[in-house]
């Protein structure tokens, strides 16, 4: 039997948690579910507490590449997920990655500069 590849086990995120993530403010996601009907986390218990799934995260990732990363408005980025989603992924994916590579140079950057 073959490992598990990186796959997360948790079920759900808290609204903390997800935030977090993006580093935006909770009321952001709760008006972002307003606004975007793709977001719909399962609420639980008598206080309605958001629990976010893989699938909710990878919707707002998308939105918040289309918002907060190219600066689309909302209604744009509306007309954009329910038309052109696969390629808004493949977008988000690569910008992600690219993001990534940027931190892990300056990483190098600061390094090299400390030796010198």
């Amino acid at each position: 039997m073959a490992p598990m590849e990186n796959k997360n086990l948790k079920t759900y995120y808290s609204i903390k948690e997800v935030a977090n993530m993006f580093n935006v403010a909770e009321s952001l996601l709760r008006y972002w579910e307003k606004e975007f009907p793709q977001i719909s986390p399962k609420t639980a218990g008598n206080k309605n507490i958001r629990q976010y799934t893989e699938k909710d995260i990878e919707i707002i990732r998308t939105i918040y590449n289309l918002v907060k990363v190219r600066g689309f408005k909302l209604a744009a980025a509306r007309k954009v997920l329910a038309h052109n989603k696969d390629a808004v992924d493949k977008n988000a994916e690569v910008m992600e990655r690219l993001m990534n590579v940027k931190e892990e140079l300056k990483e190098i950057k600061r390094q090299l500069d400390y030796l010198t």
